[in-house]
């Protein structure tokens, strides 16, 4: 992948300043190191960094058509442009380089808007057309490449991350409390909030058109169940099983291209050692590096099943050894890399993970993200059939039912926690001045999913929809996949998340997801070709790092000073006096928090106190 950024003049009248244009794509050099680019025409301004995995000697940017009346920039891959390709030379088309993502700037001169409808891959792009004076940012189907904008001064300016957004000097940063309060209730951020106020994240399967100085985006995929009359299926179980690896194995095949080697991610769970047996069967004569976190706390290392896995893998393969000690060491970097508070400290381990990827020069590994969400991986899966609707007429119920309709559409969906009563808990948290005002930026106040999706569907598509659009996106291929990985110069692929293979999972009956309480059956299944029993038959786990008690009592100068009472109160987000309690309780030793099934309360003041720091956010006031 790499690093994009620019700003437009809606207006027409102003130039974009080249130094503008570098101090922007500067602060992307870390997703692109190999080179940079410029364009600077009319009132249009592009700034590219290049992280080179493919036709390393021709493919940098911009891009153009043959009369360059169509510029590009492009962070991601496009893994079906062979074939993309071919169509449009049998049509008369001229390609310049070997690079994949010239196929945007001709399939747009072929199909106009709706060929991003052809696209499998990751991708986040900026294409100008001259002509029609239009300008198009899209952002692939499930999320994985970010794009940001903000409007400013009749400025259009958007960057592969905020930062680059935030060098441009007309920019003002503040925080967006709307974002704040989906951190502290949800997953993570739900696009198109971010934690910077008026700068939005494009949302995943959608476009931004700039025409005639008016903006529309435009959602071209989303993830759209059946609904429950339409989920009835003659196809017999061995179907799923044999199309599923086959989509599986094509999948993997794409992002396995590329003119540099490319490693794997390797945990020893069912997902991560599935792409890992298949990269193996589909290139035995092939050294493939794969790279794996071991921890010093046995009780959650994995390392027992990975080496039953590499044991009949071709892989050179390299553990890395993280302490908790290194949490406080790198905790600073995963939020400025992040650009968001976080929830966990997990990051921190991902950015050693990917870290030791680029120290053996691997700039793009596969990674098993996307199962949980699409196979009813997880146990609120299980949660779900097992719990009873019947109904509670208490007053706090009923005020439950209420805010589930007015947030889900529907009073029986079940979403990680009781919203009406955590209300109270955030509440605690919050200052006394945002409590005065919280209904204005209580996020579910706000729309956060697309209703109708969720209307009329399966419990399984209804909590898989969800995962996806709270759990997936926004946060484990974005804050916590994307980010992590260049942050390091290393781009993750996902072969779960390929389009063909999602479209497909909408077609599997839901109880070949979650059968007889057994969460991803029909993945299990597929997989008893690849994989030995013992890691298929495996209970999923829950894995979780330290949190807040552990780096509390490590009696680290630079958390003790963000968790002060005095900075708490002079920043005006949180209640000093519940911090401190907080903090009093968590450095008790008899005190321990079951992770990650207890809410680690001090995680989110803590990060976000880090993130005020690193980006120099102003206090609340």
């Amino acid at each position: 992948m790499c690093g994009i950024s620019g700003y437009f003049d809606i207006s027409k009248e102003r130039i974009p300043e080249k130094k503008i244009l570098e101090n922007m794509a500067d602060t992307l050099i870390h997703r692109g190191p190999d080179s940079s680019g410029y364009l600077i025409k009319e009132n249009l301004g592009l700034g590219f960094r290049r992280l080179s995995l493919i036709d390393l000697a021709g493919g940098n940017q911009p891009l153009y058509n043959e009369d360059k009346t169509i510029v590009l920039i492009c962070n991601g891959e496009i893994f079906n442009y062979l074939e993309l390709k071919d169509k449009l030379i049998k049509k008369g088309h001229k390609f310049r380089t070997k690079t994949d993502v010239e196929v945007l700037i001709h399939l747009y001169e072929e199909y106009g808007l709706d060929f991003v409808n052809q696209l499998n891959g990751q991708f986040a792009f900026a294409l100008y057309d001259y002509q029609e004076q239009q300008l198009i940012l899209a952002r692939d189907q499930m999320g994985i490449c970010p794009l940001f904008y903000t409007i400013v001064d009749k400025f259009l300016i958007f960057g592969s991350e905020i930062k680059a957004i935030l060098a441009h000097p007309l920019v003002k940063r503040e925080v967006d409390l709307v974002g704040l309060d989906q951190i502290l209730t949800f997953p993570g951020l739900i696009s198109p909030r971010t934690m910077f106020k008026d700068i939005n994240s494009l949302k995943s399967g959608h476009y931004l058109l700039l025409k005639d100085s008016q903006i529309k985006v435009t959602e071209y995929w989303d993830l759209d169940y059946p609904q429950l009359n339409e989920t009835a299926s003659t196809q017999p179980e061995s179907y799923y099983t044999e199309k599923l690896q086959e989509l599986l194995i094509q999948s993997v095949k794409y992002r396995l291209h590329a003119d540099v080697p490319v490693g794997v991610y390797v945990s020893g769970g069912l997902d991560s050692s599935l792409i890992a047996a298949i990269v193996n069967k589909i290139r035995p004569e092939i050294d493939t590096h794969s790279f794996s976190i071991g921890f010093t706390d046995k009780d959650i290392c994995e390392s027992k099943y990975r080496k039953i896995l590499l044991k009949q893998l071709n892989f050179l393969h390299h553990d890395t050894l993280f302490d908790w000690h290194q949490i406080s060491d790198s905790l600073v970097k995963a939020i400025y890399h992040s650009e968001c508070p976080l929830k966990e400290t997990y990051n921190t381990a991902s950015l050693a993970l990917s870290n030791c990827a680029r120290n053996n020069r691997i700039k793009a590994v596969l990674t098993g993200e996307g199962a949980d969400e699409l196979f009813a991986g997880y146990v609120g899966y299980r949660l779900e059939q097992l719990r009873n609707n019947q109904r509670d007429y208490s007053l706090e119920s009923v005020l439950e039912d209420e805010l589930r309709l007015q947030v889900w559409g529907d009073e029986n969906i079940f979403y990680e926690r009781d919203l009406y009563s955590y209300r109270e808990t955030k509440l605690a948290l919050y200052s006394l001045e945002l409590n005065d005002k919280f209904s204005e930026f209580d996020c579910l106040n706000f729309e956060l999913v697309n209703k109708d999706k969720l209307r009329n569907r399966h419990f399984i598509h209804q909590r898989s929809y969800l995962d996806f659009k709270l759990r997936l996106s926004d946060h484990l291929v974005a804050d916590h996949g994307d980010r992590m990985a260049l942050a390091n110069s290393v781009e993750a692929r996902y072969p779960f998340l390929d389009i063909n293979l999602v479209e497909f999972t909408k077609e599997i009956p839901p109880h070949l997801k979650l059968n007889n309480l057994q969460e991803k059956y029909i993945l299990k299944q597929s997989a008893k070709d690849f994989l030995p029993q013992e890691i298929i038959e495996r209970e999923k786990f829950a894995f979780h790092a330290p949190g807040s008690p552990n780096l509390l009592k490590q009696n680290i100068e630079y958390i003790n000073d963000i968790l002060s009472s005095d900075l708490i109160k002079k920043q005006g987000y949180f209640n000093p006096v519940t911090i401190n309690n907080l903090k009093n309780r968590y450095l008790q030793d008899d005190f321990h928090l079951n992770l990650p099934f207890d809410m680690d309360l001090l995680i989110i003041p803590l990060t976000f106190g880090i993130f005020l720091q690193e980006f120099k956010m102003p206090d609340i006031n």
